[in-house]
């Protein structure tokens, strides 16, 4: 009797768990200025389930990140939630940069998302946009590592705090 209670808790818990493959929502963004090829260049770790769960929004069918089809619909989502600018002048309103997007490389249980960004002149200082995620988690944390003019910043971005300025 105790053995098949055990089976049966057991039994009903796996699906539970199944939907629940992490603690934490978060991503991970290494940005790095690149002076010589005038670019900044990106690399973004997401959790395959959580970016799935973004792409099939409003979809009839889930996205499934292995299909070459899903490629489209991930650089849509991240020319969507990740944004550079910079000054354009003083009292001049930033001056939008193009997220060029390169491609993804699965990892585990995650994804990395590659982009690059053109710079039109040297600059020392970026804002940034990253609001990846933030409409599915309320406890979405994205975590970004800055690099640049021998310079290393790191910051958290949130709900409510989804926008930084990087010096470098």
């Amino acid at each position: 009797m105790r053995r098949s209670a055990f089976l049966l808790l057991l039994l009903l818990g796996v699906p539970a768990l199944a939907g629940s493959r992490h603690a934490y929502h978060s991503s991970i963004l290494e940005l790095k200025l690149n002076p010589q090829k005038q670019q900044v260049e990106l690399a973004l770790k997401v959790f395959t389930d959580d970016f799935e769960r973004a792409l099939s929004q409003g979809r009839p069918k889930a996205v499934n990140l292995r299909e070459m089809s899903t490629l489209p619909l991930a650089e849509l989502y991240l020319h969507q939630h990740l944004k550079l600018s910079l000054p354009a002048a003083p009292r001049q309103p930033r001056l939008p940069l193009e997220v060029q997007f390169l491609g993804l490389q699965p990892e585990k249980d995650a994804y990395w998302l590659y982009a690059k960004v053109p710079l039109p002149h040297p600059t020392k200082e970026l804002l940034l946009n990253q609001s990846m995620l933030l409409e599915l988690f309320s406890d979405q944390m994205n975590i970004v590592n800055a690099e640049g003019n021998g310079k290393k910043t790191s910051v958290l971005l949130r709900n409510g705090h989804e926008e930084e300025v990087l010096n470098f």
